[in-house]
């Protein structure tokens, strides 16, 4: 039985920390190596991370299923977070943001750009997320086909964690869309069915603000992930801003992304 790929940028942070303990939790739930990146600014503090890197596996406990293991390159986040996981065809990259603001590079709009270098989805989480089991997933969608592309990827999350998907939208008042969007809700219902999974839906009027009903939403069903595709040319209204919102949103909950643009048949 093979296993999956789970890749960790690692920076000796506390968040980087936390993003090594979801891997481990989520590792402990299939069989899987857990592949710990720290990416350098040159080659002598890559030897002095490699040889912290080889340290903290020796010394870290794992799961039974899970190997742990590292490896060191001198560039830049943008670019070999995303090649390293093409190269050794990971599922997963597990990846710790500061928030809006923060230390190094992984926070904000910055975190976002590692996430379009890559082809593969990114499990994003913040130093205060907790690390527990996972009741509910929360799977905003919209009008566009992009948004769809997590579909697949939030339900295979759902098997493994034993979740219960929950489909959000806002409706729409111009009847088109709103036609559209309840045919493309009735497209992703017969999606889960077929994987035997039964998806709450939720749909709620179109005024305030999406990321903020969410968040209610997430707060009152207790929702343990939030699973989107990122896609610029989206129908929602600064969807950028939306996009971060979620994933630096002040409960903590994990933020399961794929960037739409280069997705296709991904699974785990």
């Amino acid at each position: 039985m093979s296993k999956n790929l789970y890749i960790v940028p690692y920076d000796f942070t506390p968040v980087s920390e936390k993003a090594l303990e979801y891997a481990l939790f989520l590792g402990s739930k299939v069989r899987a190596e857990i592949k710990l990146l720290n990416v350098a600014p040159d080659k002598a503090k890559g030897m002095q991370a490699k040889s912290k890197l080889q340290a903290l596996v020796e010394s870290t406990q794992t799961p039974p299923a899970v190997e742990l293991t590292s490896t060191v390159r001198v560039g830049s986040i943008f670019t070999d977070i995303g090649s390293l996981a093409k190269k050794e065809h990971a599922q997963l990259i597990i990846m710790g943001t500061h928030g809006k603001r923060g230390l190094q590079s992984l926070f904000g709009s910055h975190a976002m750009k590692v996430v379009t270098s890559a082809e593969c989805p990114f499990l994003i989480v913040q130093k205060n997320t907790e690390v527990k089991e996972v009741k509910n997933i929360l799977v905003p969608i919209d009008l566009t086909k992009e948004s769809l592309q997590i579909v697949n990827i939030a339900g295979d999350m759902s098997k493994i964690l034993k979740s219960q998907v929950h489909v959000l939208a806002e409706d729409q008042s111009d009847q088109i869309l709103h036609t559209r969007l309840h045919n493309r809700i009735s497209i992703v219902k017969d999606q889960y069915e077929e994987r035997d999974i039964t998806p709450t839906v939720e749909i709620t009027k179109k005024r305030g603000s999406y990321d903020r009903k969410i968040m209610s939403y997430a707060k009152s069903n207790d929702g343990g992930m939030i699973a989107i595709a990122y896609h610029s040319e989206s129908l929602l209204p600064q969807f950028d801003t939306f996009a971060q919102n979620l994933m630096c949103n002040k409960q903590g909950i994990p933020f399961l992304v794929v960037n739409s643009k280069l997705a296709s048949s991904l699974y785990f």
